[in-house]
């Protein structure tokens, strides 16, 4: 298989209360678009971009998840895989900021610890501010969580929220594929549900990754006909 036929795939799940800019963020960094218009997400949708990241190919499928409590059930099962997670709050919406904690909860439950950003979204309505940047920074500090201040309206910072995870992401990886390789000195095939990687036959996964030297990768593949590809 050539070298420019294999890349890293990551799912990111985009969580928070409804109304906060999920969808616009991710409408933003895939498609380059914004509109004012509000519509709530039923259940999921799904975007994907590629970007190259320290050398790697890396695809990266966003998951933007409806912040309604009434989609629970739905939503939650889409966050089983998830290798990061965006948890996003509007400046404008106290309610929102209260509830990330919750938010990275049920994430951690499907999927346990993963590279996770708190974003703050609409800072181009900082006058409109319903929460001061001492309490933003005190939550970040107590989650353990970078937080990226964003504007999706005036595209400010959204670019950065997924550069820094997929950053993240691939530390990750490439310190596994080190321990498995010093370790076993194996070259065979492996999937990955967070970052840990087990022999293929010992899981039941579609997805396959070649964990070789400096490099843990999946064949290139468009999975979502509404997937987008932007170089």
């Amino acid at each position: 298989m050539r070298e420019e036929d294999l890349e890293i795939a990551l799912k990111v799940v985009i969580v928070g209360n409804g109304a906060v800019g999920k969808s616009s963020m991710i409408q933003r960094y895939c498609r380059g678009t914004f509109t004012r218009d509000y519509k709530k997400t039923i259940g999921v949708d799904f975007l994907e971009r590629q970007i190259e990241c320290n050398g790697e190919d890396v695809r990266l499928m966003l998951w933007d998840t409806a912040g309604q409590e009434e989609f629970d059930a739905i939503t939650k099962a889409y966050y089983r895989g998830a290798q990061a997670c965006v948890l996003a709050f509007s400046t404008t919406d106290r309610d929102s900021f209260e509830a990330i904690h919750s938010w990275k909860i049920k994430v951690e439950d499907e999927c346990g610890k993963i590279p996770t950003v708190i974003v703050q979204n609409k800072v181009d309505l900082i006058e409109r501010s319903q929460v001061n940047p001492q309490e933003v920074d005190i939550l970040a500090r107590s989650l353990g969580c970078k937080l990226i201040c964003t504007s999706v309206k005036d595209d400010v910072n959204v670019n950065n929220v997924f550069r820094y995870l997929a950053t993240r992401c691939l530390k990750e990886i490439q310190k596994e594929e080190q321990e498995y390789m010093s370790g076993n000195g194996l070259h065979q095939t492996y999937t990955i549900g967070s970052f840990g990687a087990v022999p293929y036959h010992n899981r039941n996964s579609s997805t396959t990754i070649k964990l070789r030297s400096g490099k843990i990768r999946q064949k290139k593949k468009n999975i979502f006909k509404n997937s987008c590809v932007i170089p």
